[in-house]
């Protein structure tokens, strides 16, 4: 009879070790980058061998003042967080959802899971949520207008390189006008203060010259050397 109990309570020793609760954890998302007013669902998933329901609580770790944390629990009564539990038993995943998403909501989400029966605490790697404002438009322009502001960007470049190089063409041409004007300027002035005798050739003055003269000298020379008979 001694034997026989010692061998129950052997047996139920060996069956009580062999359904101790075992949870191997998930891998999570190590970061999620959100705008704000969007909503975001965060996973915890986890294995479990043997044991009982692991409860879970969500929290969360913020930065504050100093480089330093405030670890905080998830206020899943709040309208805008939604705590799912799993619907398959094979896979636990529980999921947060947060709605309309704000700046404040930004931190380190964990999940933290628990069995007081068989000494379970253990506390997932979590997944850092990141809330940014998108940078606003100072000017709220239309499709229409961005078009015609490209246009008269496009005309005013092509002004910037057509006015450059007409103005240098019309600076040429005043250029070689006034060259022009001034070789003409030039050759008057050679001529200017000149009177036409003092161009006029030697032949000029010859016939200018009276003709009677060497022809009367001639003619007294010869009447002077003349014998009478």
């Amino acid at each position: 009879m001694v034997l026989v109990i010692i061998f129950l309570l052997c047996s139920i020793v060996s069956v009580s070790k062999g359904q101790r609760l075992r949870v191997t954890l998930d891998a999570d998302r190590p970061f999620v980058r959100k705008q704000v007013l969007e909503t975001v669902t965060l996973e915890c998933c986890y294995g479990k061998s043997g044991g009982d329901y692991v409860a879970h609580t969500w929290i969360v770790s913020k930065l504050i003042a100093n480089s330093t944390h405030d670890l905080q629990r998830v206020n899943v009564t709040d309208l805008r967080f939604k705590d799912e539990m799993p619907k398959d038993p094979s896979k636990v995943c529980h999921k947060l959802i947060l709605m309309a998403l704000r700046t404040s909501d930004a931190g380190l989400y964990q999940c933290f899971l628990n069995n007081s029966q068989h000494g379970v605490k253990v506390l997932s790697h979590g997944t850092f949520l990141q809330v940014y404002k998108p940078m606003g438009k100072i000017l709220n322009l239309s499709e229409n207008v961005k078009n015609n502001i490209l246009t008269a960007q496009g005309i005013l470049l092509l002004l910037c390189v057509l006015l450059p190089g007409a103005k240098l063409l019309f600076k040429t041409k005043q250029i070689h006008v006034l060259e022009k004007k001034k070789a003409m300027r030039e050759e008057e002035n050679i001529y200017e203060g000149l009177r036409i005798e003092d161009f006029s050739s030697p032949y000029d003055q010859i016939q200018r010259a009276p003709a009677e003269t060497n022809y009367e000298d001639v003619y007294s020379e010869g009447e002077a050397s003349l014998e009478k008979p």
